[in-house]
């Protein structure tokens, strides 16, 4: 994109940087567990988003897959896919612009993620029944999500400087 101050010579590098960033945090995010269920004592259950997805396909819960997949991994490569082409290209299209905007609206929803992560271990924590510990995965994969809104939040502003 072209550069029309001194701070966005700085910045762009950055901003790149921390999207490669939040891109390692991510897939770290998705493989790693992000919590443990344990029932009566006995039973524990580790899952990460990758091995939920997973699960879902194998009780053929597909309408779950399709929403948290998209919701979770498609959505977020794609955002990230399209921040990098922008941060990259020296003279992003109208269309990479327009298609960043949207993307920035819309990426809002990944954080969605969390919060449904967040009311599922609300709803589970059943005392002497279940019991639910929270993994590294869910914090790794906040993060992410986190570093990319801002890093889109920035994207979109630099682009409208132009």
């Amino acid at each position: 994109m072209p550069v029309t101050s001194t701070f966005a010579k700085i910045e762009i590098p950055l901003l790149s940087l921390l999207l490669l960033l939040s891109f390692g945090f991510f897939l770290a995010g998705i493989i790693t567990p992000i919590m443990t269920i344990t029932k009566l004592i006995f039973l524990e259950t580790s899952f990460s988003i990758l091995s939920g997805l997973n699960d879902l396909l194998v009780q053929r819960e597909y309408f779950l897959f399709i929403i948290i997949g998209s919701l979770s991994v498609a959505l977020p490569l794609f955002k990230m896919a399209l921040l990098a082409l922008a941060l990259c290209n020296n003279r992003p299209t109208k269309n990479l612009s327009k298609a960043i905007d949207i993307i920035h609206n819309f990426g809002r929803w990944a954080m969605l993620d969390v919060l449904v992560v967040a009311l599922l271990l609300v709803t589970v924590k059943l005392g002497a029944i279940a019991s639910v510990e929270v993994h590294y995965g869910l914090y790794l994969f906040a993060v992410s999500v986190l570093i990319t809104m801002w890093v889109t939040h920035r994207t979109v502003v630099i682009l409208r400087e132009k």
